[in-house]
């Protein structure tokens, strides 16, 4: 039975592996952190790229000699002497020590400096605070007094220094937009710090890196590169009061609702409400995704999830509150207006 079991599961790992390098093989993979696009990703690629060939060339050297010394030095049937045994041998034993502290050596020195090299955060960064929750991510952009939630506009050519904040309530989570820059920790209680920049407008996707809970997964992120005129008229707009509802529409029930369902306790609409424990909400509709970039921003999925947020995000934090159909359209009214 054991052994069916074996051959079984060596089976199954010889008929995943293929699979697995043809999906490491993948072109349009759009969180491929070998395709960097922007100076510090591309610096780090710099430094992958030759530590590589040479890690390559030692694993051949090595399991080359390994495989050799298992052929040649086999248990054979007749009564050949035992082999020349090498323990104690001086000069072989300071030549395995020096080559591998060599190798070190050489790989040590262009890692060194890259780390000192991205340690330096370039003159007239874009200031941002990114603090994770369970599982979404808040953008305050300190330059501007905006506050935002899990799409982070910057703009294409400059840096952006990222402040990495660990809310001291929450969990561990890790920031992480692969062709970008490397992933950081954002540690409860602590203080992180990365930079990086777009080389060209874009969409560069991103992830929590860091296992948080149920919808760890679903914890995605955006970073949307705009051209730098855009970007700034980008940054009137959510420096800009939100709309106020038509009297005798929808979207003004919505607005009564969003108070007397107790959405206001926990999302902040500037001038409206206050609430801290999810994202800001002043200009929702300006984003393309929500729920931690799970869902595109379209009435049918907002529906979807004011029905039962758990439901469809496990681990969410935002409650089922047994609206009607008739309440959420007039929610969703309220929410598309807020540009």
């Amino acid at each position: 039975m054991i052994t069916r079991l074996r051959k079984g599961a060596r089976r199954g790992v010889l008929a995943v592996l293929p699979l697995v390098a043809l999906a490491a093989c993948a072109k349009d993979a759009p969180q491929d952190t070998l395709q960097p696009k922007g100076p510090v990703s591309r610096q780090a690629d710099d430094l992958i790229n030759p530590v590589f060939w040479v890690a390559a060339v030692v694993f051949v050297l090595v399991q080359g000699l390994a495989i050799y010394a298992v052929i040649k030095f086999r248990q054979r049937d007749d009564d050949s002497p035992e082999p020349v045994q090498v323990h104690g041998n001086t000069r072989l034993e300071v030549a395995w020590t020096l080559a591998p502290a060599l190798v070190l050596l050489i790989i040590a020195v262009p890692t060194i400096r890259t780390i000192f090299d991205l340690s330096r955060t370039p003159d007239n960064a874009l200031n941002v605070t990114v603090v994770g929750h369970q599982f979404w991510w808040e953008y305050r952009y300190d330059d501007f007094d905006i506050v935002t939630a899990n799409e982070l506009y910057i703009p294409a050519g400059r840096s952006v220094a990222i402040t990495l904040e660990g809310n001291p309530a929450d969990v561990i989570h890790s920031f992480w937009v692969p062709s970008l820059a490397g992933k950081q920790d954002i540690i409860p209680g602590r203080t992180n710090k990365m930079h990086f920049s777009a080389d060209a407008p874009g969409v560069y996707l991103g992830q929590c890196t860091e296992f948080c809970g149920l919808s760890h997964a679903n914890m995605r992120n955006r970073a949307i590169a705009l051209p730098p005129a855009e970007f700034d008229e980008w940054v009137r707009n959510q420096q800009a009061p939100p709309r106020e509802p038509a009297a005798g529409t929808d979207a003004e029930d919505g607005f009564l609702l969003f108070t007397a369902k107790g959405c206001a306790g926990c999302h902040t609409i500037s001038g409206v409400s206050t609430g801290n424990a999810g994202p800001d909400l002043t200009h929702f509709a300006s984003r393309s995704t929500f729920a931690g970039s799970m869902f595109d921003t379209t009435p049918a999925n907002l529906r979807t999830w004011l029905d039962n947020p758990p439901g469809v995000k496990p681990g969410a934090k935002m409650p089922a509150l047994g609206l009607t159909d008739d309440e959420i359209t007039k929610l969703i009214a309220y929410l598309e207006i807020l540009q």
